[in-house]
């Protein structure tokens, strides 16, 4: 039998994670606000606590899958003297402000703390796709690494509590942005009679190869890092002209504006500012805001 484990919520992710834990032989303690959904992983051999501090009190690791950090602190917080000992993984999202804030409020009450953001969805959990970001102290992340592991591959991020909130919001960042920008782009076709089912697996296409053709020639990466952004292979001013062109385009089709018009505010910023002739990548620092600068407006 593998350590004993606590998990507390049991959304579809929460669910995910205690079947993959059951899987490898792991005893699953379980609680969730409304019992009812604890009857699956019940059925394939979870226990279910009557409260939070039987939750707490059966497993030295505690696995988080909440909505956010205040319903952490609603749940725990009746059970507060039930917390030292054990070591409390939040996989919960919220602000990497708020992630320190719980950490510490954790470790008032005695518990360590690692924060944690599943980069998988449900169905993919504890599979060889499946990978989290975690945060905090190290020692604590290698005592229970091996535990972790069954949920996804254990990507460390270092000591800061907020780091790892802070990777898993950046990578959704990218992830929300992408799918806005796909069903924007079907809208836009259907108001040229393009069904989204011809639409969606062509701009698929663009989307999966971004990488593949944002890397060819040029590494932008360590440009960025670098301070460079040359114009040689693209410019401000012909990905701004392009942005443009969408802008009208949408307004032309009667597609809503307010994605495209903020892609476009960044590029009118680098001409506006004399980087017209820099690369796409120089459109960061209207993002970055340095010296209590100022958004772009759309």
């Amino acid at each position: 039998m593998s350590a004993p484990v606590t998990l507390i919520g049991l959304g579809p992710m929460g669910q995910a994670m205690v079947h993959a834990l059951l899987r490898e032989s792991h005893q699953v303690t379980v609680w969730n606000r409304t019992p009812s959904r604890a009857a699956d992983v019940v059925a394939a051999g979870a226990k279910l606590a009557d409260s939070p501090a039987d939750a707490l009190a059966a497993s030295e690791r505690v696995i988080l899958s909440l909505t956010d950090y205040q319903a952490m602190y609603d749940i725990l917080g009746t059970a507060t003297e039930a917390l030292a000992g054990r070591t409390i993984v939040n996989l919960s999202s919220d602000s990497p402000d708020r992630t320190r804030e719980g950490a510490a409020w954790a470790a008032e009450h005695g518990a360590r703390f690692l924060t944690g953001g599943v980069m998988t969805p449900a169905p993919m959990v504890g599979t060889e796709a499946a990978y989290v970001y975690y945060s905090g102290p190290a020692d604590v992340m290698e005592a229970h690494r091996a535990t972790l592991t069954r949920i996804g591959t254990a990507r460390y991020l270092g000591e800061d509590l907020g780091l790892a909130q802070l990777m898993y919001l950046a990578n959704l960042d990218v992830f929300l942005t992408s799918l806005a920008s796909l069903l924007h782009a079907t809208a836009l076709l259907e108001s040229g009679g393009v069904k989204a089912t011809v639409a969606l697996p062509e701009l698929m296409l663009t989307l999966v190869g971004a990488g593949e053709m944002m890397e060819a020639g040029e590494n932008p990466a360590a440009q960025i890092e670098a301070g460079e952004h040359p114009g040689h292979l693209s410019t401000a001013t012909m990905m701004g002209a392009t942005a443009d062109h969408i802008v009208a385009s949408s307004d032309a089709a009667g597609v809503d504006r307010g994605l495209p018009a903020a892609v476009q505010a960044y590029y009118t910023w680098a001409r506006e500012h004399g980087h017209g002739g820099d690369n796409w990548t120089r459109i960061i620092d209207a993002m970055r805001l340095q010296d209590g600068g100022t958004a772009p407006s759309s």
